[in-house]
């Protein structure tokens, strides 16, 4: 760890014989010693939260600089790589730490944009949290800047390109159960509060807590425990709600095993189930029903999301339907009395049958009957063997990584799309080459933000 005016690790200094012996070249060291020439520089900005593991996946590199803007929550972060040094502004970080390769993205989804885009415009390969950006204007204009730039990329989707999940699409893509007209995907989530009033008691922010640049370019708001550290994703300032935060772990499937373009259009249905009241700064143990829409800040209890994909060559039109908070979709006929869908998952409806995948992956048969009568297909297409090293191999000029911003852009709009439906409540044809809503310009604007003052991007 080290100090932030400084910069001086708790190392200390290196003598300057020891320093110019810390570059080795590989045919001196041996067959398979990876030298720290051939390491990758990483920095991090939020790791008190799933950032954490990201830095963890890359651990074989160089860590060698970490800003969080809580740094008491981010400690055992701290700790855990002593030799890298701590800020608390990324900003400061990035302007100080010439030597940096690449920066990984573990901030809450409203700042996805601004971090990862300062880390581009200096020509740094970027790991970015999911869902890629907060808004549809966000993850397009990343993903130029990123193809502008040439820096790799990746989107935190770990699932994807692995065993199970390629699986599921081989067997959609054999013909195993016909053409799909209908996809249904659903989840636990929410695991954090939603259908919530914004609340109005005083709450001190920790000492350890740098409170306007958590804000960063959202509106000001006073400090609060229900928005950090965990529970921002169901405020619309900061988060995406359960849509935003899990959709992507299912959807590169779908999109993939049925090669969907953009949809032409989306809507929800949304409703508010058992919401606590709040009393000062606590949640009372008080339940009450409300009024749909009642509370517009934040995203509602569970919601039910439809979108529509134009047909593909030979390829039918797709409907995919979303449930959150709680709701799955009817249960299929040809289902076994002793198999459930479970709390999370994959349904895709064909012309001959029905196929059952876990949620990211992975067949479940609907019943013994279908296991035995259905031949799996061959492996035919490439699996992962480490998403991190991936996204490192591609900054280090290899291939590029299975969730870049190329795929990963498309793959968030789809889902923030459902996100602006359910803060609508509405049907919203959508203009993909246009980017608006051509029957509500008000949604239309929920597709770009406003950053506040003295933040851009």
């Amino acid at each position: 760890m080290s100090d932030e005016k400084t910069g001086l690790t708790r190392r200390g200094f290196l003598p300057a014989t020891a320093a110019a012996f810390t570059i080795v070249p590989r045919h001196v060291l041996g067959a398979g010693y990876t030298s720290p020439s051939d390491k990758l520089n990483i920095a991090a900005v939020g790791v008190g939260g799933m950032g954490k593991n990201y830095v963890k996946g890359c651990a074989g590199e160089n860590i060698v600089a970490i800003a969080d803007v809580d740094h008491d929550f981010a400690a055992p972060v701290f700790k855990a790589y002593p030799a890298a040094k701590v800020y608390q502004d990324y900003r400061v970080m990035l302007e100080k730490e010439k030597g940096i390769d690449a920066v990984i993205v573990g901030t809450p989804d409203h700042s996805h944009a601004v971090v990862a885009s300062a880390a581009i415009a200096l020509k740094k390969g970027v790991y970015v949290a999911k869902p890629m950006t907060r808004t549809v204007f966000e993850a397009r204009t990343l993903a130029r800047a990123a193809r502008e730039q040439k820096v790799a990329t990746q989107m935190s989707v770990q699932s994807t390109s692995t065993d199970p999940a390629v699986t599921t699409e081989e067997w959609v893509k054999s013909g195993a159960i016909g053409k799909v007209r209908e996809v249904h995907v659903w989840t636990d989530r929410p695991v954090w509060p939603q259908g919530l009033v914004r609340p109005t008691g005083k709450a001190k922010a920790p000492g350890s807590l740098d409170w306007d640049i958590w804000l960063g370019p959202a509106p000001v708001r006073p400090y609060h425990p229900l928005y950090h550290p965990f529970n921002f994703r169901g405020w619309y300032d900061f988060g995406t709600g359960a849509l935003g935060d899990m959709a992507c772990h299912s959807f590169h499937i779908v999109v993939k095993a049925l090669a969907l373009t953009a949809p032409t259009s989306v809507s929800a249905e949304r409703t508010v189930i058992r919401e606590p009241l709040m009393k000062g700064d606590k949640p009372e143990p008080i339940w009450a029903r409300s009024k749909r829409g009642s509370y517009p800040e934040t995203f509602p209890s569970s919601t039910i999301v439809t979108w529509d994909f134009p047909a593909r060559g030979d390829e039918p039109p797709v409907r995919m339907t979303w449930y959150d908070g709680g709701l799955r979709p009817p249960r299929p006929p040809e289902m076994a009395a002793d198999r459930d869908l479970g709390a999370d998952g994959l349904l895709f409806v064909g012309e001959k049958g029905t196929l059952l995948s876990g949620f990211s992956g992975g067949i479940r048969f609907l019943s013994a009957e279908q296991e035995k009568s259905l031949d799996p297909p061959p492996k035919t297409l490439p699996r992962t063997k480490d998403h991190y090293m991936e996204w490192v191999e591609a900054c280090k000029g290899g291939a590029p990584a299975n969730c870049n911003f190329e795929f990963a852009a498309p793959l968030t709009e789809i889902a923030l799309l459902g996100v602006v439906a359910q803060r609508t409540g509405k049907f919203l044809l959508w203009d993909a080459q246009g980017m608006r809503f051509p029957n509500d310009a008000a949604a239309t604007q929920m597709l770009k933000p406003e950053y506040r003052t003295g933040w851009s991007f």
